[in-house]
């Protein structure tokens, strides 16, 4: 099971890890497969110190934005080119079902949305003029004034990605920190490290200057710490759990570095008494969306009171998903990522029961599946959202079903939550959805639809994180802005 392989790609060289052992289990089996060397703290000092010098240098930083996206299309073109063993890695470190549509979004999206952050860079002005009226364009020295806003490189990133979606969670952060001139030290999750090594391999190939991309494999915290504490770096990019985003946010505090925060969410799906025919399919969406391992994903459904108890009785199709390991072409959903992560479903469901919740289907181990990280696809009827269940993200295949008097009911259900990530409105008046949606407090709200792209950004509010992610804000957040005010005759 040992395996000789780098454990970090600094200053443009594969490096050994001096740390504690890295252990990757099969979440499809529960075996560890792979296990080596990580780094050590002194190694990820570094990494930081070699992209504090690229980008000092003005190597990489100083060069024109064409030139930029060019060694990034080579960097994209190597990736792609590594897609299939990147699938076999996610599928065989995350336990992402290989024939599930999830796949896509795992790894084939965002590798399109990569070349597409680099044409949406492009076409942004380095320079803005500042909209000032007429009346303040001549000061009272009687000169003429120009105001402008200027777009320079933040420094060094430290990009922190999550185990969901390893290697979409990494690019997301790589390639908008990249083109934008910043270098990066990228850490992916101990629990999914291997598929970071891809990108590795393909800033080799498409000879990134050294420092620029470096990339850090650990399995404890310290050399994630020192990233998010180091005065070398400028800016903190992570997705993760609240919880760990609130340790992430006061160790970056003392330096003041910049963030971008993509935490978790409880989203609510509200659906209008036009379409309850499209409940069932939200929650088997759930489930199968990688065992509802998805911050965005909409786990607190709200239904019509007065339909609730029909819509429960046929939301017990949900147990007819077809469970099993990620390589087996008739799973529909796979393992969690950890056994805590099932032992977590498990203490949400009880909790949930215990404050008056009842479960419809699911709700335990699925039998016959080994010693892999199963949950069985979970519907809860929920009396209320102070559930535990409605109130806290489980990260797992389970969904609370919870009945509104009125929209107006609805809505403020959906706005009681500490999180605001994401939000789902379903209904076939589309005015009166859209009505809905407009008062619905999230980052990001669908209105029968949903969207992935490079050219709409996404991000949370209150315990959601902060900054946005993709789109012109998900690149300008890497960015320092300037403004120059300049007076002539």
């Amino acid at each position: 099971m040992t395996e000789q392989q780098p454990a970090g790609f600094v200053n443009g060289a594969f490096i050994a890890g001096a740390g504690a052992d890295i252990c990757v289990e099969d979440p499809s089996t529960g075996v560890a497969f792979a296990r080596f060397p990580g780094l050590d703290v002194a190694q990820v000092a570094s990494a930081i110190e070699a992209a504090r010098a690229a980008f000092d240098s003005g190597a990489w930083s100083g060069l024109p934005a064409p030139e930029r996206a060019a060694a990034l299309r080579r960097f994209i073109g190597a990736l792609a080119a590594r897609s299939e063993h990147i699938i076999d890695t996610v599928v065989r470190e995350a336990g992402c079902p290989r024939h599930s549509g999830v796949m896509m979004a795992q790894v084939l999206a965002p590798l399109k949305q990569a070349g597409d952050t680099l044409e949406l860079f492009l076409s942004l002005p380095e320079v803005e003029e500042n909209p000032l009226p007429l009346a303040e364009r001549i000061n009272p020295m009687g000169q003429v004034v120009q105001s402008l806003r200027r777009f320079t490189p933040t420094g060094v990133v430290a990009a922190i990605a999550a185990y969901n979606f390893p290697f979409y969670t990494a690019l997301w952060k790589v390639v908008p920190a990249l083109i934008t001139g910043n270098t990066v030290v990228l850490r992916p999750n101990p629990l999914t490290p291997l598929s970071a090594l891809a990108l590795a391999e393909a800033a080799h190939e498409a000879e990134l200057p050294p420092g620029v991309l470096n990339i850090v494999l650990e399995a404890g915290l310290e050399g994630s710490r020192l990233l998010t504490t180091d005065p070398a770096v400028d800016m903190v990019a992570f997705t993760g759990s609240s919880t760990v985003g609130e340790q992430v946010m006061a160790q970056a505090a003392p330096t003041m570095k910049r963030l971008q925060l993509e935490l978790g969410g409880k989203s609510a799906q509200v659906f209008l008494p036009d379409a309850l025919d499209q409940v069932i399919a939200a929650a088997m969406g759930v489930c199968m969306a990688h065992a509802g391992q998805g911050c965005a994903l909409g786990t607190r459904l709200f239904v019509p009171e007065g339909s609730k108890a029909e819509l429960l009785q046929h939301l017990a199709a949900v147990g007819s998903i077809r469970v099993g390991p990620a390589d087996d072409p008739d799973t529909q959903m796979g393992p969690l990522i950890s056994r805590a992560q099932v032992e977590r479903c498990e203490h949400y469901v009880q909790a949930a029961v215990a404050h008056g919740a009842t479960i419809v289907v699911g709700g335990e181990r699925p039998s016959g599946l080994g010693d892999g990280f199963y949950y069985a696809p979970t519907v809860l009827d929920v009396p209320d959202n102070d559930n535990p269940a409605a109130q806290d993200e489980i990260f797992g295949p389970v969904v609370c079903v919870i009945g509104y008097r009125d929209l107006d009911h609805a809505v403020a259900m959906a706005n009681d939550s500490r999180f605001g990530l994401s939000g789902y409105v379903h209904g076939k008046d589309r005015k009166a959805a859209l009505d809905v949606a407009l008062r619905i407090n999230s980052g990001t709200v669908n209105v029968n639809a949903g969207l992935m792209s490079a050219y709409a950004s996404s991000g949370g509010q209150r315990m959601s994180g902060i900054g946005r992610e993709r789109g012109i804000e998900g690149l300008r957040i890497y960015q320092q802005l300037t403004c120059l005010n300049i007076g002539g005759l």
